[in-house]
């Protein structure tokens, strides 16, 4: 099977909720062409369905030793369980995350890149930062001041397409510092949608002094982001609690306004924490309202997401981020 048939394969033998949740970490683009190898997909037969959830448990462990010991570590563990095959999977993974800008910076401590980048100018702490996963970004951005903080931000959030040149440059520049030297292409990285990635996994003390200080400098900008970090259906990952409170807030036209088109899961949540009553009334509101222009419906949702962030800013609520959700004994 090609690759995006395996996927396509795996989408499917996962089920839709748990097939929802994976989606989350594409883009529209992978999305929308996995969406076509899922259409074309027939019949799946039960060895076919053992073959990829046995191919993707691989990688993931394969992953995971990476993380943990280096790869020497990974390589020997692999071929002792998996004999000859153990060295393809390693030098694959080693392949792919070498083909990504930055990859290697990934397995460096936090601490470690915040100290290394600490004297370089907030454009190249930017690029290299809007090339981590978010949470990792994230954590690496805590060790900044705040000001500067604000202005590494500011970057990530109005950056566009990176020339291949620049990154080698940068990548060069630190690779005595944090690891050996990679190879990379053109990455089109950073933006807004990065930017609120990063925020969303950032403590609420990092979040709130970037946006304060964002808001000074460009307020628009500032505005646009704080929309995108907390959107709608992020509601489900509110407890229970929580939801209560911000149903208190919202009266049922917009809700029901709000309401139209979303997963069943997020619904589900909303409901459950309604009373029997104020669900069915709901219920009945959503079918009077018929279809509903994209547009109002977008404005009611952020009316409602309006109402999360002014509770958690009360203290009301809380949004969990980054490590703020582990529990400490």
């Amino acid at each position: 099977m090609k690759p995006e048939e395996k996927a396509a394969a795996l989408v499917v033998a996962v089920g839709s909720k748990a097939a929802s949740g994976m989606l989350e970490y594409l883009n529209d683009d992978e999305v929308e062409r996995l969406a076509g190898e899922v259409a074309k997909i027939g019949r799946l037969l039960p060895e076919t369905v053992d073959a990829v959830f046995g191919e993707v448990y691989e990688e993931a462990t394969a992953q995971q030793l990476l993380a943990a010991g280096g790869i020497d570590y990974a390589r020997e563990m692999l071929v002792d369980w998996k004999g000859e095959r153990g060295h393809e999977i390693v030098e694959r993974l080693i392949t792919d995350l070498e083909a990504t800008p930055f990859g290697f910076i990934r397995k460096c401590d936090p601490e470690k890149l915040g100290s290394a980048l600490a004297e370089e100018h907030p454009q190249t702490v930017a690029v290299v930062l809007a090339h981590q996963p978010a949470a990792y970004a994230a954590t690496v951005l805590g060790f900044f001041e705040e000001d500067v903080q604000a202005e590494i931000a500011l970057r990530v959030g109005t950056m566009g397409k990176t020339s291949p040149d620049v990154i080698r440059a940068i990548e060069g520049h630190l690779q005595s510092q944090v690891g050996p030297e990679p190879q990379t292409d053109l990455a089109v990285r950073g933006g807004i949608e990065e930017l609120a990635s990063v925020l969303n996994n950032s403590d609420k003390a990092t979040e709130k002094a970037i946006l304060e200080r964002l808001n000074d400098i460009d307020s628009s900008l500032a505005e646009e982001v704080q929309a995108l970090m907390f959107v709608f259906d992020d509601i489900a990952s509110l407890d229970d609690r929580a939801i209560q409170r911000v149903l208190q807030d919202v009266n049922t036209q917009e809700l029901a306004l709000a309401m139209k088109g979303i997963s069943s899961e997020v619904a589900d949540v909303i409901v459950r924490n309604m009373s029997q009553r104020a669900a069915e009334s709901l219920n009945e509101e959503i079918e009077l309202l018929g279809p509903a222009r994209k547009s109002d419906v977008e404005a009611a949702r952020r009316k409602v997401v309006g109402a999360v962030r002014l509770l958690e800013e009360s203290g009301e609520i809380v949004i969990s981020r980054g490590g703020e959700s582990e529990l400490i004994e």
